[in-house]
């Protein structure tokens, strides 16, 4: 298959499984900033849908009407989640990133009201606590990107009864960050600081989850990189459940 500006799929698939290998956040960063003018071209060729299959859910999942939800978008990079939360009537879009080539390119879709440069885990995120509806990150929970100790400050910008909707990449590269993510999330849950509302790998065969309320649908970042999600509900002031 061959693409744009010459580059073949396996080319975009190396390309994908470099960024992957760095684990040094500098240089990681520099790499999306490089890439950043490329990166929709080249995730389409390898038909990421990750962010399609969260906006999906989380349409089905949050209460009320979307264009009253503020949503946060962590590691928004060149705003393909935006793109997707637009489409489906979502309107107040915030979106960080560490990126500044990341974020030119999500600027240029011109969907989000609000776009900071932030590197989470290096600094915290500029805004107050329990600001959103929903936090949403796609994509970047890996080594060399966002920590596992960041995740308490997703939950501190989320309102009480918000939801917090995270994905990770469950190829073996990424299997010990999964395991201390897993183990930061058990952490949480147990100080009742949220409930986990569903974890769905995507090996899987039947989605969605017949017994669950609403759940993250499986995603996928290449042919050959699985991933599982975990949608969290914030327990701060819990929600009355009908």
């Amino acid at each position: 298959m061959a693409l744009e500006k010459g580059r073949s799929l396996p080319e975009v698939r190396a390309r994908v499984g470099a960024s992957h290998g760095i684990t040094d956040l500098a240089h990681k960063l520099h790499f999306y900033d490089q890439w950043a003018p490329d990166y929709d071209q080249d995730v389409a060729a390898l038909q990421y849908r990750a962010p399609q299959l969260a906006v999906d859910c989380l349409t089905q999942a949050l209460p009320g009407p979307p264009h009253a939800a503020l949503i946060l978008d962590v590691a928004c990079g060149t705003g393909l989640v935006a793109a997707e939360l637009q489409a489906r009537g979502f309107l107040q879009l915030h979106g960080v990133d560490g990126s500044p080539g990341m974020l030119e390119q999500a600027r240029a879709r011109g969907l989000y009201q609000r776009l900071s440069l932030c590197t989470l885990g290096q600094e915290p995120l500029p805004s107050s606590e329990g600001t959103f509806d929903a936090v949403l990150m796609v994509g970047a929970l890996s080594d060399g990107q966002v920590p596992c100790s960041a995740i308490p400050e997703l939950l501190r910008v989320t309102k009480p009864g918000g939801l917090l909707c995270l994905t990770t990449r469950t190829n073996p590269s990424n299997l010990r960050y999964k395991e201390a993510l897993e183990a930061t999330l058990a952490r949480l849950e147990q100080a009742r600081a949220w409930e986990r509302l569903v974890a769905w790998p995507v090996d899987q065969g039947n989605w969605p989850p017949p017994s669950s309320r609403w759940g993250l649908a499986p995603l996928t970042a290449t042919a050959s990189s699985p991933a599982s999600s975990t949608c969290t509900e914030s327990r701060r002031q819990p929600r009355l459940r009908e």
